[in-house]
């Protein structure tokens, strides 16, 4: 598994400012887990991304995400399992908001 962290610029109160991400490597970059942080710190957990989808599109590397590949206004990280596990089991997260 590899855990993304990624931070988006702020849109509005509606929408998320980070996502978490729980890539599953030996399945084509597929999500099988991820959080949603909004601007109220309020989280969204989700443990099938692609469940209303067309279609299934793996999670970007961290790499492509911060080439602009996939638009600007994202920033995104490598992050350990337990920090993803630490949110996801408690709902909270106390962390920043923004990649600066």
């Amino acid at each position: 598994m590899e855990y993304i962290n990624v931070f988006m610029e702020y849109e509005s109160e509606d929408m998320p400012m980070v996502y978490f991400y729980e890539v599953d490597l030996d399945e084509e970059r597929l999500c099988r887990r991820a959080i949603e942080i909004f601007p109220d710190r309020r989280t969204s957990l989700t443990d099938d991304l692609y469940r209303d989808v067309i279609e299934i599109v793996p999670i970007p590397t961290k790499e492509e995400l911060n080439s602009g590949v996939w638009g600007e206004g994202f920033f995104a990280c490598i992050v350990s399992g337990d920090e993803f596990e630490k949110i996801w089991e408690s709902g909270v997260y106390t962390g920043r908001l923004s990649a600066v």
